[in-house]
């Protein structure tokens, strides 16, 4: 049993369970941050917030009233990170440190995006990391598949670049199957 909150999205209220709610108040937070100094600043957050509130509306189930994270998290993929064009370098979410966060980046991946997340993380070529991997595949004797899986099922994906291309392939489907799961896992546990 979760906590419920009541709040606002472009006036407009809605109920969010205490982790869905914690979840968007850190992403509102980042993309606060990433227009601080932006004129527009205002506008494009309420904007924002009618677009997180569309996105969970259409994912939500007939009689349900209480957004969870089986509905917030898809929508936030789909809307993405808030990017200022010609920033270099986005402003990190305040909650991180500092420290780059550890996520799967799905763009560029040849599964799910996890070398790649850790890569980043560690601040390390994504070869190494790759490279790395294959070699405890063997060591362990296969225990490595159960890792990577682990890692695929609880790291949070990094937001898709509007910009870029659509994910297809190997890396599509491992993502549409993680988000599966999770939104079948959080059914459940309701």
């Amino acid at each position: 049993m979760q906590p419920v909150i009541k709040i606002s999205l472009n006036r407009n209220a809605f109920q969010f369970e205490q982790d869905a709610h914690d979840r968007l108040k850190h992403y509102l937070a980042d993309a606060a941050a990433k227009l601080l100094g932006n004129e527009d600043r205002a506008e494009i957050l309420l904007d924002l917030e009618q677009a997180i509130a569309d996105q969970c509306r259409k994912r939500m189930q007939s009689g349900q009233d209480v957004i969870t994270m089986a509905e917030l998290a898809p929508a936030l993929e789909e809307i993405g990170s808030v990017e200022i064009p010609g920033s270099p370098n986005p402003p990190l979410p305040p909650s991180t440190g500092g420290a780059t966060p550890l996520e799967q980046i799905s763009e560029g991946a040849i599964i799910s995006g996890v070398c790649k997340g850790l890569a980043r993380t560690a601040r390390m070529d994504v070869t190494l990391v790759r490279v790395i991997a294959v070699v405890l595949l063997f060591i362990t004797g296969g225990a490595m598949i159960l890792l990577y899986t682990i890692l695929m099922l609880l790291l949070p994906f990094a937001p898709l670049d509007p910009h870029a291309a659509p994910l297809r392939g190997l890396p599509a489907k491992c993502r549409e199957y993680v988000l599966l799961i999770r939104s079948r896992l959080a059914s459940l546990t309701r």
